[in-house]
């Protein structure tokens, strides 16, 4: 079975959300919007799409962060009756079109997770382009291989069985360290993957929640417990590795 939808975290993102919605539904995306705590005028506009047919909203009382907010649209599409997922920010910044490319990848390899890889334009802000390649580095360093292309672009499709089983027994960031964090722990579990590269723009309302400070604290924090996570497995992972 693949029966897909989309599931979208939204704080604050009032000015940009319908564009995203519209975009989805056109390519035959039933979405979930995640509401993480928003404000009332993001709140009143997000009350409004979940009028629509196949717009659902849930709602969260306090703030759970990115990746928190992604794992209760996860748990909320498989409880719907969904069995795959496209993560898509809200803002945004990426390229809708591509939505049916991942979807068509995901239903001709329903077992695989399909990640995006970013191509990006002159709108993305140089510090952020240059600090990804150190946690490419660090991804590839916990991995032990160079599987994983990017892991910081959440623009992906989840298989829903194997990513929940992870979700529910494992202890993953919620917040910006999300995207990186789930992607290690499901390449720990041998998760079979694709790539298709993706553009990417930076953003159409202009809000960024990345803490500058506090965030990369959080992502300092999961490559560390990650690398000795990876030490722990590493006999195993080297033992794939040399099978292959």
């Amino acid at each position: 079975m693949h029966n897909p939808c989309a599931v979208i975290p939204v704080y604050n993102h009032e000015t940009a959300i319908a564009r995203v919605v519209e975009a989805l539904l056109a390519a035959d995306l039933p979405c979930i919007l995640v509401d993480d705590a928003s404000s009332p005028a993001c709140a009143a506009v997000l009350d409004a799409l979940g009028q629509r047919p196949k717009v659902f909203v849930l709602r969260l009382s306090v703030n759970q962060g990115k990746g928190g907010a992604v794992m209760h649209g996860l748990r909320e599409a498989a409880r719907l009756g969904y069995s795959h997922a496209l993560q898509v920010d809200a803002d945004g910044q990426h390229d809708l079109q591509d939505a049916a490319r991942f979807i068509a990848c995901s239903k001709a390899h329903p077992e695989a997770l399909v990640c995006g890889y970013p191509l990006y334009d002159a709108s993305v802000p140089k510090g952020r382009l240059y600090a990804r390649y150190l946690t490419h580095v660090m991804v590839w360093i916990n991995t032990l291989s160079l599987q994983i292309r990017d892991s910081m672009c959440g623009y992906r499709v989840y298989p829903l069985p194997p990513t929940l089983a992870l979700i529910d027994s494992a202890n993953i960031g919620q917040r910006m360290d999300f995207d990186s964090d789930i992607l290690v722990r499901l390449a720990w579990r041998n998760q079979p993957m694709l790539w298709l590269q993706t553009r990417v723009h930076y953003p159409l309302d202009g809000v960024s929640h990345f803490r500058l400070f506090h965030d990369n604290v959080l992502i300092t924090r999961m490559h560390t417990r990650l690398f000795f996570g990876m030490l722990l497995r590493s006999p195993a992972l080297l033992w794939r590795r040399w099978r292959r």
